[in-house]
Parts: C-alpha cells; sequence; structure tokens
C-alpha cells in the first residue's frame, strides 16, 4: 500500500506558476500526476520513473510542466509554468506500486484554477 497526499494547489493568473507536491509513504515503481477538469474524464500529465527518472508528458504540458521526485524524502512534484486557463483542473497524484501494475494508487486531489 502506499498512500499519497497531495499539496500545493490554488488560485493563480494566467501566465503564473504554482508547484504541486506529492507525499507518499513509501517507494513505487513510477509516479504520475493526472488531472479531471469539471466535466470532463480524468487526463493523463506527466509521469517518472526509474533510478534515472524517466519523465513522460502530455503534449498539452509539454515545455511547461516539470515533473520530479526526490527518493530520499518519497516525494514528487510538478512544477506548472505558463498556466493557462485551460489547466484549471483537480490535480491528481498517483502511483504504480510494481511493474505489473497500472496507477492503483492515489491521492485525493489538489484544485489547481486559473484565472483569465
Amino acid at each position: 500500500q502506499v498512500q499519497l497526499v497531495e499539496s500545493g494547489g490554488g488560485l493563480v493568473q494566467a501566465g503564473g506558476s504554482l508547484r504541486l507536491s506529492c507525499a507518499a509513504s513509501g517507494r513505487a515503481f513510477a509516479m504520475g500526476w493526472f488531472r479531471q477538469a469539471p466535466g470532463k474524464e480524468r487526463e493523463f500529465v506527466a509521469s517518472i520513473r526509474g533510478s534515472g527518472g524517466i519523465t513522460t508528458y502530455a503534449d498539452f504540458v509539454k515545455g511547461r510542466f516539470t515533473i520530479s521526485v526526490d527518493n530520499n524524502k518519497n516525494m514528487m512534484f510538478l512544477q506548472m509554468n505558463s498556466l493557462k486557463f485551460e489547466d484549471t483542473a483537480v490535480y491528481f497524484c498517483a502511483a504504480r506500486g510494481t511493474v505489473l501494475s497500472g496507477f492503483n494508487y492515489w491521492g485525493q486531489g489538489t484544485q489547481v484554477t486559473v484565472s483569465s
């Protein structure tokens, strides 16, 4: 079992920045961020895995968002720059327990609101 707790959401103007944090109770094969806007399905944002920190990003955040981890502290971060109104969503931290599993652990989510 891996418990995840997000923090760092809030209200920001378009063009601004926010940094989301995710505290994990243990290690995982991979970790990622997803988001869900009102009336829309949850979508993948970014993920990171392996000791080398292999990262994957959704096209709509490439060049604006950066995912990182601090393995010593079991923390994951999402630095979000150049935020747009359409980035408004609840952002979820997720973890893959093993190489054979999908993202099977989820945090409660943190609200990010970007004002235009």
